[in-house]
């Protein structure tokens, strides 16, 4: 492929790279990119806006580098256990835990990776709750006001479909038969590919 040296935007050849993403199990051949005569080098993964995208859009480089985040906040945390109060622990754990975790949390949630993710939010628990490593987290969560992982995740789904309602359809708008379906969700998949009808499911599933 070459890129066309009148495209609108500029960028410096030394610093660019590419990634060409396809799914797990087919190996696509690497289209090498030339501009002004020199080829781009390709990268296995790139950073969007926070999130570390892979060639196979697995999630796991991105949660890798969440996790090595989250254990600087649960050092934190276990660092001024011992000086604060727990009203103040749960401040910090909002402060420098909470916000990393539920950042694209709607994007890599599902992942097969996330119970990383889930291991270092029950270490952040016990820390405020001053509990040792093998006390249940399920008593913890309550008591402490905080939602687990995958509940935070179903509930950022839900916020992102109700501030949205307007680019959504119920099958009732589309048809006037009293059925048990009739306000669920209704969309079209002529103009989606397989990956966006698999996000939108999974959306409308946990809604």
């Amino acid at each position: 492929m070459v890129v066309n040296k009148f495209i609108a935007f500029k960028f410096k050849k030394k610093k660019t790279n590419f990634v060409q993403f396809s799914a797990k199990q087919i190996e696509n051949a690497i289209s090498p990119i030339v501009y002004e005569k020199n080829y781009l080098t390709n990268s296995d993964s790139v950073r969007f806006l926070g999130l570390t995208l892979d060639k196979n859009l697995s999630w796991k480089l991105h949660i890798d580098q969440l996790c090595s985040k989250l254990a600087s906040a649960c050092f934190i945390l276990q660092t001024l256990s011992s000086l604060v109060t727990q009203q103040n622990m749960k401040v910090i754990y909002f402060s420098y835990f909470h916000s990393v975790m539920t950042y694209g949390v709607i994007f890599w949630g599902n992942s097969t990776d996330r119970n990383k993710v889930f291991k270092l939010q029950k270490r952040a628990i016990r820390l405020i709750a001053n509990s040792s490593n093998r006390t249940s987290c399920r008593r913890l969560f309550k008591e402490l006001g905080i939602l687990p992982l995958q509940s935070q995740y179903i509930l950022s789904l839900a916020l992102l479909v109700v501030k949205n309602m307007e680019i959504f359809m119920l099958n009732s708008d589309i048809h006037t038969k009293n059925t048990r379906s009739k306000f669920n969700f209704f969309f079209t998949t002529d103009k989606i590919n397989k990956m966006s009808k698999r996000c939108i499911l999974r959306w409308y599933k946990n809604f």
